[in-house]
């Protein structure tokens, strides 16, 4: 998935990407590192003909009226090709200019519309201006290095002046512009030289601050920070899929597997990040929070393509290090925007100081405006259902089908994705509660899709209220994450069947009624033949419960022993010895639950915001670094999951941001936790519990999210998943193979 969600957005990527394959050949990036003098490359005047100058600009100013989203989309797609030239640097200015009171527009931004005008922009120098009595502006000093320098015929500069930082818009021939060797060998920086510059009224661009072009800056240039890691995502991915050692493709071993899945994790991230930062640009947010993403892209971003440039130049290996191989062009140009937009610890510092001050964004879907009648219908249901209470209540949410709406009817309402969301947002508004189902949200899909009529009648109604607790009896001692290496015996006997085994890590079965549970039933075939899926009365005779002291002191996990405990045969779920298929659909649903918040433990951001800010200490260097990161990563999850949420009301898969989102979420607790122990410092010794203030809460949050990388899918095994389902990498081999 790219930057770009819509289908609209998907075509115009598709353009770009086309029309680069076949004017942006690797022979036309490698001429760029030896032009003499450089040069507008060939390809320039066919961006002006696709329209791609001025996506962001207005029809009178010569552009196609879209904004900076759709700027954003066609630099990801030229990133990825390593596009030579003044592209990104024109569009930067263009845009700052845009962003400018309007005295400049109608001189400036046709001619950086249709390619006559190329430009520049630069982010730092020393550049001072004084007024006459008539307010003339001169300006002398210089300004290093500026992208695109040498090519340009419009400099946006930043001027000290009495009035405080200015910026102007010179015609490049009024300046001492020198090309500086730089690291990107593809495209040039240079040195503005200026000496006693006079700058007419009209290119003094009155309304242009320097937060608002850093601000732009983050986005443009995070948005071809991500076209560098996709391609670095794609090549390296390819290439392992290929490259044989020891007897195998590299993509099949662990190392590199993960190394990639990682890549791809950074790469959406990025994504997400630099997509949000471009909808608050547009939105004009208000509250900081145009900044607030901003600086968290400009974090995310430029860090992701560099470190999937360095994985990537890792997995190619010795080819990779070579000058001939393309990966060191793309591991220059992300360290290149990294350096020209500023140190990662620097946005980071932004993003501390906006967060600790009470900026935060809340991502809320944009329903198109026909929903107006169902959100109607919806609300008037749930206002009836709102006066009811307690076990009245829950009952009527069950019966009207709104636990688990997306379900089948009568169980659901066959919800399609624009009802969920609307039927979550009335509810949250209405201020009603859906029932604790706990496991019960695993249980419920498996039998609405497997069971029997007579199973659904009596185990459904009970359990969407919340009054039938469940229990999950799948792992074992020897069979975690392998659920498919399970031994427990389920033997045939007349009217049904005896199971005789132990699970493991059974959360709550101490308390439950009821228990899904899998069982070998024949050992023919494949490991994942033979396997039966029951339904279990914890309280039946046979069943020993032991609790499990976790290493919180707390008791949710159980051991549970079999000995002859009999199951009608009227409590087999599905066919028989293909269990596999209906446990597979309880795991899907256990990884969304268990992935998508913060797993119960009370660790998310706010909560570590608040907790800065009743320290009663200013934070140290270190630490608002830390908590930025943090920060960072929970806006980027915030964003996945819109994303996906977007895609589903579309009709369309939700791709990588799903598989991203579940892998980064069960993680993200932890961070938070851990990030909150730090701030306790010598406070944090006292006992995980929460009744003894911060500490205790925090001491025990960050014991407890221990547990998230393991029994929400361990991070290894999701890992496994990205590298092979969305990368293609080849599977791990068989044992014995």
């Amino acid at each position: 998935m790219a930057i770009g969600l819509s289908e609209e957005h998907e075509a115009l990527r598709e353009s770009v990407s086309g029309w680069a394959e076949r004017n942006i050949p690797s022979s036309a990036v490698r001429a760029a590192i030896t032009a003499e003098g450089g040069g507008r490359p060939a390809f320039w005047s066919g961006l002006a003909d696709q329209g791609l100058l001025g996506l962001h600009l207005p029809e009178e100013h010569g552009g196609s009226g879209y904004g900076l989203l759709e700027t954003a989309v066609a630099i990801e797609a030229l990133g990825e090709r390593a596009a030579p030239g003044p592209y990104v640097p024109t569009v930067f200015a263009s845009a700052a200019i845009l962003a400018s009171d309007g005295k400049a527009h109608a001189e400036l931004l046709p001619g950086l519309a249709d390619g006559t005008l190329t430009g520049a922009v630069a982010l730092t120098g020393s550049i001072t201006g004084s007024r006459d009595e008539d307010g003339t502006l001169t300006i002398g000093g210089t300004a290093e290095p500026v992208l695109g320098g040498a090519l340009a015929d419009v400099l946006l500069l930043p001027v000290h002046t009495d009035r405080g930082e200015e910026w102007v818009a010179l015609d490049a021939s009024q300046a001492t512009v020198t090309p500086v060797r730089s690291l990107d060998l593809t495209r040039g920086v240079a040195r503005v030289e200026l000496e006693a510059v006079t700058v007419p009224a009209g290119r003094v661009l009155d309304g242009l601050e320097g937060p608002a072009v850093l601000n732009l800056a983050a986005i443009l240039f995070g948005a071809e920070a991500a076209g560098v890691a996709s391609w670095c995502v794609s090549a390296a991915s390819d290439y392992a899929k290929v490259r044989v050692q020891f007897g195998r493709p590299i993509g099949q071993f662990q190392g590199v597997k993960h190394k990639a899945a990682r890549m791809l994790v950074a790469l959406e991230q990025a994504r997400a990040t630099v997509w949000d930062a471009t909808r608050a640009a547009a939105e004009d947010a208000a509250g900081g929070e145009a900044a607030y993403t901003a600086a968290i892209a400009g974090v995310v971003a430029p860090d992701a393509a560099v470190q999937c440039a360095k994985d990537a130049v890792q997995i190619f290996g010795g080819i990779g290090y070579t000058y001939e191989h393309d990966a060191h062009l793309y591991y220059r140009r992300a360290l290149t925007l990294r350096a020209l937009l500023g140190s990662s610890a620097d946005w980071a510092e932004s993003v501390a100081e906006l967060a600790l001050s009470g900026v935060s964004r809340e991502l809320e879907v944009d329903l198109p405006d026909d929903a107006a009648a169902l959100r109607e219908e919806i609300r008037a249901e749930i206002a009836e259902i709102a006066k009811l209470e307690g076990r009245e209540q829950k009952r009527a949410l069950a019966e009207g089908g709104y636990v688990m709406p997306h379900l089948a009817r009568p169980w659901g309402r066959d919800a399609r994705p624009l009802e969920q969301v609307l039927i979550f947002q009335e509810l949250k508004a209405a201020r009603v509660k859906l029932p604790q189902m706990i496991i019960g949200a695993w249980v419920v899909p498996s039998i609405a899709a497997y069971g029997t009529p007579e199973q659904q009648a009596r185990f459904l109604p009970a359990t969407l209220s919340g009054e039938m607790i469940w229990c999950q009896l799948f792992s074992e001692p020897g069979a975690g994450s392998d659920l498919a290496s399970l031994q427990m015996k389920a033997e045939k006997v007349e009217g049904g069947w005896k199971l005789n085994g132990q699970k493991i890590w059974t959360s709550v079965a101490h308390v439950a009624e009821w228990g899904i549970c899998v069982a070998r039933n024949s050992s023919a075939g494949s490991k994942h033949d033979g396997i039966t899926y029951f339904l279990v009365d914890m309280k039946g005779q046979g069943v020993t419960v032991r609790p499990l002291t976790e290493m919180t002191g707390e008791n949710l996990f159980n051991e549970v022993f079999f000995d002859d405990v009999f199951v009608p045969d009227e409590q087999v779920v599905g066919e028989v010895g293909q269990g596999w298929k209906v446990a597979r659909n309880t795991l899907s649903n256990e990884r969304v639950s268990l992935s998508s918040g913060s797993g119960g433990s009370g660790s998310s951001v706010p909560d570590l915001v608040g907790l800065a800010g009743r320290i009663g200490r200013e934070l140290t260097p270190v630490e608002r670094q830390e908590l930025a990161r943090v920060v960072c990563e929970g806006h980027s999850i915030n964003a996945l999951g819109l994303r996906v949420t977007l895609k589903q009301l579309t009709g369309a898969e939700p791709g990588a941001d799903a598989s991203v989102r579940k892998l980064l979420s069960t993680s993200h607790a932890q961070h938070v936790s851990e990030c909150a122990v730090g701030l306790l410092g010598a406070s944090a010794v006292v006992a995980a519990d929460m009744k003894l203030g911060d500490a205790g809460y925090w001491n025990r949050a960050v014991l407890a999210t221990r547990a998230m990388t393991i029994y929400g899918g361990t991070t290894e095994v999701q890992l496994n998943i990205i590298g092979e389902r969305m990368l293609g990498l080849p599977r791990d081999p068989e044992p014995g193979k």
